[in-house]
This record gives C-alpha cells, sequence and structure tokens, in this order.
C-alpha cells in the first residue's frame, strides 16, 4: 500500500506541475529620469526620496530599487518586471514617480548615484547629487 501512494504522489509531482504555467517575465533596469531630494539632510532623520523613470511598454510594471550602501555613497536604479505577452502596447513619455524612505546615519556628506542608462561604449552613467548633513 505504501509503494502504491508514493508512486501515485511521485506521478502527481511529475504533471501537476508545469514549467510553462504562469506568466513568462524578466527584470530589467530602467534610467531615471529626475529626483526630488532635500538640499541637505538632519542626522536622525528621515526623507522621502521620489524619483521618475519612463515607462516604456504597458509589460513594464515597476519592481524594486537596486539599492547599494558603500560607506557615506549609495546608488540607485529602478528595476522593473517584464511580461512577454503579446498584449504589449508601447508608450510615449508615461513617467512613472516611485519612492523610497532614507535614514540619515552619518555626518558628513552623502553622494547618491541615480543610474541614467549606458554610454554608446556600454558604461554606466549616473546623475550625481551630493548633499551635506547638517545639525
Amino acid at each position: 500500500m505504501k509503494k502504491i501512494i508514493f508512486l501515485l504522489l511521485v506521478a502527481l509531482s511529475f504533471t501537476s506541475c508545469s514549467i510553462d504555467d504562469g506568466p513568462n517575465f524578466y527584470n530589467e533596469f530602467l534610467p531615471i529620469e529626475s529626483v526630488n531630494m532635500p538640499e541637505e539632510f538632519v542626522l536622525g532623520e528621515t526623507y522621502e526620496i521620489s524619483v521618475t523613470y519612463l515607462r516604456p511598454s504597458t509589460c513594464h510594471v515597476f519592481n524594486n530599487f537596486y539599492y547599494a550602501s558603500e560607506l557615506n555613497q549609495r546608488t540607485v536604479a529602478i528595476i522593473t518586471t517584464v511580461y512577454e505577452n503579446n498584449d504589449c502596447l508601447p508608450l510615449e513619455d508615461q513617467e512613472v514617480e516611485v519612492s523610497f524612505t532614507f535614514m540619515v546615519n552619518n555626518n558628513g556628506t552623502y553622494v547618491f548615484k541615480f543610474w541614467q542608462g549606458e554610454d554608446v561604449n556600454g558604461n554606466d552613467m549616473y546623475y550625481i547629487v551630493e548633499v551635506p548633513v547638517v545639525e
């Protein structure tokens, strides 16, 4: 009896899961077009930083931020999920604004590098903003 149940469970596991189930998608970085942030920070305060990017098609959906931190330097980029289907429509100049919160934990100046795509040689380009911390 145990062998029959085991064989049924194994057979069921092969037939119930298919890789083709669900949507096909991949993640894509999109360049940041503009940034809205304060000119200075106060130590210990939390700030909302908003960025704008252009949504290229109806299949692009905001997923998350790429956010890398090294000492007082922050690198920020937009990650979208792109759903592969035949119903995608191209969009022109559709701006999307998203934001993240940032808590000021250190003195000195924070350097934010907002990813703006690649140049013709494939080198990353950044919009760099330096924000001093005041007391």
